[in-house]
């Protein structure tokens, strides 16, 4: 073989050994790329399925459902508990607002009493969530809503319980639930009256949730339970209406907020002028989701702020 032939076939061997080794370079620059650009893209579109990190704000918040009542709790330890759902299934936009998209269940739904403004809404969280446990009392209302509610309870199989006062849930290791009131069966009572009243703890911080209670229980609570009632976050009975929020509640509670969930431009008045000079005499700072929309409060267990 002549020299040249060497060189020809040594050249041509290089040349294919080149190839070969660009080829795998390329390949390999490809691989990289490729995990990279699928990292990137998992974080930005599942983002929220990475393991859930601990942290120890609890978070209130007071959903905006028009006139009516319902308020999302979310502990740092993971637990959900709705308290009421507002008259209609706004509750469910609102719930998604707050929630992601996958979390189709919640551990406890507390219904304070049968009027539509409270459990219209409960009807169709039933059917959409998952729900581990129901609160509510005896008191079950003679309206059609009041009936769906009760055959949802009953169709979904939930675990439900009776309030009655002095009872504690523990929300996961650091967040209790107390019940002042009703003190007994609450049957044969006017619905308003018969309003499930309890204080939402954690740490320091209290949170009073007073349904549609008048000033009549409003008047017994601070007998029975004194300075007790004193919390940082009142929800102002009745949506702020007259018949609520009396000046002895308020100083015995004495809040540095207090919150009315209440329609815009609703036809009852609320909040009334009576009760927003009462809260607005004692320096207490008065939110109103009809202006501000869904109000989240947040605590360390020390302090608290509005988001």
């Amino acid at each position: 073989m002549s020299i040249d032939s060497v060189y020809h076939e040594a050249g041509t061997a290089s040349r294919y050994t080149y190839l070969i080794m660009n080829h795998e370079k390329v390949l390999v620059r490809i691989a990289v790329l490729g995990g990279l650009l699928l990292t990137a893209l998992l974080g930005f579109v599942f983002p929220l399925f990475s393991v859930p990190v601990t942290t120890n704000i609890l978070s209130v918040t007071f959903l905006d459902v028009g006139q009516g009542d319902a308020v999302l709790i979310e502990t740092p330890d993971g637990v959900q508990l709705l308290i009421d759902g507002g008259p209609d299934n706004t509750v469910l936009r609102r719930l998604s607002e707050e929630l992601p998209w996958f979390d189709t269940s919640l551990d406890v739904v507390l219904g304070t009493h049968p009027d539509k403004d409270h459990i219209g809404g409960l009807v169709d969280v039933l059917k959409r969530y998952k729900v581990s446990k129901i609160i509510t009392t005896e008191n079950t209302g003679e309206t059609m809503v009041a009936s769906s509610f009760q055959k949802g309870l009953l169709g979904e199989g939930v675990p439900v319980e009776m309030a009655r006062a002095g009872q504690v849930y523990q929300l996961g290791a650091s967040t209790t639930l107390t019940v002042f009131a009703p003190a007994n069966n609450p049957a044969m009572l006017e619905s308003n009256t018969a309003s499930i009243v309890a204080r939402l703890s954690y740490g320091d911080i209290d949170f009073m949730l007073t349904g549609d209670v008048p000033s009549s229980i409003e008047a017994y609570l601070v007998k029975m339970y004194g300075d007790s009632l004193r919390s940082e976050v009142l929800k102002l009975g009745h949506h702020g209406s007259k018949t609520s929020s009396s000046d002895e509640f308020l100083d015995t509670v004495a809040p540095r907020y207090a919150v009315v969930s209440a329609g815009k431009d609703n036809s009852y008045g609320h909040p009334h002028s009576n009760v927003v000079d009462a809260v607005s005499a004692r320096n207490i700072t008065l939110m109103n989701t009809a202006d501000a929309g869904s109000i989240t409060f947040q605590t360390n267990g020390t302090d608290v702020w509005v988001q």
